[in-house]
């Protein structure tokens, strides 16, 4: 991946024509022709003669793009989120960039800071759903085309850590006994948007047992037997992972414990065709709500 970043490619960072950037993004220009069209993304200065050229935060837009739609995504939704990931809206917008301006310096006592600032102006939820995520989404890009060291993506990721473990210890004590279990497919290793949802669920008073990356299913269904869990999260964000997610998924439901399940492996309707369970959707916030409303039901 690090090859897409234009010094790697022999780009500069100046001007592109539109053959360099379907070669470099290896989307057609036909394509992006009508992403511009359809949708106005992204937004290219014309030479006098009327031929586009991309700068790149064009590129990185279209990138975002791309990336979106192989998610699973509508074009008109993955050129929404593409924007605003770029250009978040106000007021999550300074955060964003109290957050990055502190990773890209390696301090991550200011990056906490950064959570912390954004938790007391927009609250818990929202600085999860629109700043936390979102930069941390910024972060994997800069390292994946060589804007940031590695370094710095397992220093911010642990930052960020830390500050959502504040957030469990800090809860108030859990009003039910039986806990949420929060387990990744057995394929999947990306866990801080589940590390996330369980400090959420913790501090709306729900009690958690996160068992973490890459859950093997007999590991996920011996814990069910024995916490006797109110409802089982799955989480899987590869599509490579989700036949083996949507296993787990299965036998636990098979079990008659209301059942969950997340994650961009299930961000298309088709990928949930015939899953049992309740999806979550994007927003952390929203999965929280929709936990806590189906097991009220």
């Amino acid at each position: 991946m690090i090859a897409e970043d234009p010094a790697a490619t022999g780009l500069t960072s100046c001007l592109m024509t539109i053959q360099q950037a379907s070669s470099l993004l290896t989307v057609p220009v036909s394509t992006l022709r009508s992403w511009e069209r359809r949708y106005d993304v992204p937004t290219t200065s014309r030479t006098s003669g009327g031929h586009r050229r991309y700068t790149m935060v064009a590129i990185d837009e279209l990138r975002l793009m791309r990336d979106e739609i192989a998610r699973g995504k509508r074009a008109a939704d993955a050129a929404a989120s593409a924007r605003l990931l770029l250009q978040p809206a106000e007021p999550a917008r300074r955060f964003i960039d109290a957050f990055l301006d502190a990773a890209q310096a390696m301090e991550p006592g200011r990056v906490r800071t950064s959570l912390d600032d954004a938790t007391e102006e927009l609250g818990l939820g929202p600085t999860i759903d629109d700043v936390m995520m979102p930069a941390m989404r910024r972060i994997g890009r800069w390292w994946e085309t060589g804007r940031c060291g590695v370094g710095h993506e397992h220093l911010t990721t642990e930052a960020v850590r830390t500050w959502l473990g504040k957030i469990t210890v800090f809860a108030p004590e859990p009003r039910r006994p039986a806990p949420v279990v929060l387990a990744c497919g057995p394929n999947d290793a990306h866990t801080l948007g589940m590390e996330a949802l369980g400090a959420l669920l913790v501090h709306a008073g729900r009690r958690c047992c996160v068992l973490g990356a890459r859950t093997p299913g007999p590991a996920l269904l011996a814990t069910v037997e024995k916490v006797e869990p109110a409802a089982v999260v799955v989480v899987s964000h590869l599509s490579m992972g989700r036949r083996l997610a949507m296993e787990a998924v299965r036998t636990v439901a098979t079990l008659g414990v209301p059942t969950f399940y997340a994650g961009n492996a299930f961000i298309s309707t088709s990928t949930r065709h015939r899953i049992p369970g309740i999806h979550l959707g994007d927003s952390l916030s929203d999965a929280v709500r929709v936990v806590e409303t189906a097991l009220a039901g």
